[in-house]
């Protein structure tokens, strides 16, 4: 469950105030997947980061029960100079699971082979984006945040990836920014779009989505 307490945030952007969220008070209940819906720029990666608890309101409240990832595909969390195993291990520790079963996963589903071994800081983005992925998937979570990102990599991985976030979810809840309505729909059980600081929320997914669309016409 997570619940916004009369929660407020905004941000100095080119010398004006940008409003993201202005006073939201919302239960999201257990067994709730949201799909979070929104012009570019509207604010929904700085919800994310309030959610995920990297990111404080400027006033309100956000309490939360149950664990919730990062941002899947987020790798700047990474140590740059630590090498993918190790950045494996360190996570593992951080949340409470099993170093050797971490990484035993990370490197059968990640695929990165010897790079495991190599510096975070000598990877490519895609290959940042698989270790995130891998790491994320290989702990058990109660929400998954997802901004943007199911999968990474060849056709060939990405179903592999959409395969195990799909097992996931018959566990867990997911809370999920995408521009694409056949994603929201796949994956999602209600919807919510973001305007001018104003979060609208909708639990029949296909209304929720012809009120975007009918917005971004306008």
């Amino acid at each position: 469950m997570i619940f916004f307490k009369n929660v407020s945030k905004s941000y100095r952007l080119k010398g004006s105030t940008k409003v993201v969220i202005d006073r939201l008070t919302l239960r999201l209940k257990k067994g709730e997947s949201l799909g979070l819906l929104g012009r570019n720029g509207a604010g929904k990666s700085t919800l994310l980061k309030m959610i995920g608890g990297t990111l404080s309101p400027d006033s309100g409240e956000i309490q939360r029960s149950g664990s919730i990832s990062w941002p899947l595909g987020f790798s700047g969390g990474f140590h740059m100079a630590l090498t993918g195993v190790q950045n494996a291990r360190f996570i593992a520790r951080i949340y409470g699971v099993d170093t050797d079963d971490l990484v035993d996963f990370v490197e059968d589903f990640s695929e990165l082979g010897k790079f495991l071994q190599m510096p975070v800081g000598s990877y490519s983005s895609g290959m940042r984006a698989r270790l995130a992925f891998g790491v994320s998937m290989g702990i058990n979570f109660d929400c998954y945040l997802v901004d943007e990102i199911t999968a990474v990599g060849d056709a060939i991985f990405k179903r592999k990836c959409q395969q195990v976030f799909r097992e996931k979810l018959k566990h867990a809840d997911v809370i999920m920014v995408s521009h694409s309505a056949e994603t929201i729909r796949d994956f999602c059980t209600t919807v919510a779009v973001l305007e001018n600081g104003h979060l609208t929320h909708f639990d029949d997914v296909n209304q929720g989505i012809s009120a975007y669309e009918k917005m971004m016409a306008g």
